[in-house]
């Protein structure tokens, strides 16, 4: 998108398309960028504003005025520890430790909060990520205490086509959980949408009528009968990528992850019997991820075994 304005025409096939779906095909660029666009009055429809959602019409004049006026980038180059598991061209796999943000909050790039991310080590590792969102190289994310595989997009056409796997369901990844008490049923599945509470800002909720469509998969692997109660080992599957999901759904059914203090209950596992123990993270872990390259279409499939923080805590419950 270098020469403007850009004059469009919406012929037969298109009718009735998204035009932020529709503009985001015709410019090869993502739809966050496209809304972006929008947003800043920089897309007329027939010469007039139009939302992302505007459904065109066969012969329809769509004009584009200019490019994205992009904010300062508020992430920072880092010398950071980096646990690659897989990198090419386009994209990496990066094994996240807990503990380490994804991506830099809000306010100005100097804060102590902006500092130790993922995306400043990042920057400092490749130099060239994709640009989308202010979050660069970032197709989807982990919670803080949440460790294991993420990917990374090292340029907007990998991250586009990676959005649209996510999009489309065609990214496979799976969690192992450990949870307080037994489940009722060995396998299972989540379905209660999930919003923000709007009492707690940091947390989400299943008890509203705003919620966002979420699905969660589960499956027992272990069950645990310690001094410090019951407590089940899950494989967890997701199929949408809603806000500390795999948490609140889990939490919801009166089984909150170990280490959450946020939905479950904080503080120590006390025991008659042993010394009292904790876990200063949660106990889950993104084992497995499975998804196709976006240039070739191979089919690439990596794992991450449980960091030894993990390991040795469950040790001590078997």
């Amino acid at each position: 998108m270098e020469n403007y304005p850009q004059l469009l025409t919406v012929d037969e096939n298109s009718a009735d398309t998204r035009l932020d779906t529709y503009l985001a095909t015709r410019l090869d660029t993502s739809r966050a960028r496209i809304q972006q666009l929008i947003a800043e009055k920089k897309i007329l429809v027939n010469d007039r504003d139009a939302k992302p959602s505007h459904r065109l019409r066969s012969g329809d004049a769509i004009s584009v005025l200019g490019p994205v006026e992009l904010p300062p980038l508020r992430a920072i180059a880092e010398d950071l520890p980096l646990d690659v598991i897989y990198e090419d061209a386009d994209l990496a796999v990066i094994n996240k430790p807990a503990g380490m943000m994804v991506h830099a909050g809000a306010g100005a790039t100097d804060s102590a909060r902006n500092r130790g991310t993922l995306v400043n080590a990042l920057l400092h590792r490749f130099r060239q990520l994709s640009s989308d969102e202010l979050r660069p190289g970032i197709v989807h994310r982990l919670d803080k205490e949440t460790s294991g595989l993420i990917l990374v997009a090292k340029n907007d056409d990998a991250h586009r086509r990676l959005a649209a796997q996510f999009a489309q369901r065609k990214v496979k990844k799976m969690y192992i959980a450990l949870v307080h008490g037994w489940m009722k049923e060995q396998k299972g599945t989540i379905k209660t949408p999930i919003a923000r509470d709007v009492h707690r800002r940091t947390r989400m909720t299943t008890r509203s009528s705003s919620g966002r469509s979420a699905v969660t998969h589960y499956e027992v692997k272990q069950q645990l009968d310690s001094p410090y109660g019951k407590f089940s080992l899950l494989e967890v599957r997701i199929d949408t990528g809603r806000t500390h999901q795999i948490r609140v759904h889990l939490s919801s059914i009166g089984h909150s992850v170990v280490g959450d203090a946020l939905y479950g209950p904080a503080g120590e596992l006390k025991s008659k019997s042993a010394k009292p123990i904790s876990l200063n993270r949660n106990f889950l872990h993104a084992h497995s991820l499975q998804f196709l390259q976006p240039r070739t279409a191979e089919s690439l499939s990596f794992t991450a075994d449980l960091p030894p923080e993990l390991e040795s805590f469950l040790a001590l419950l078997i």
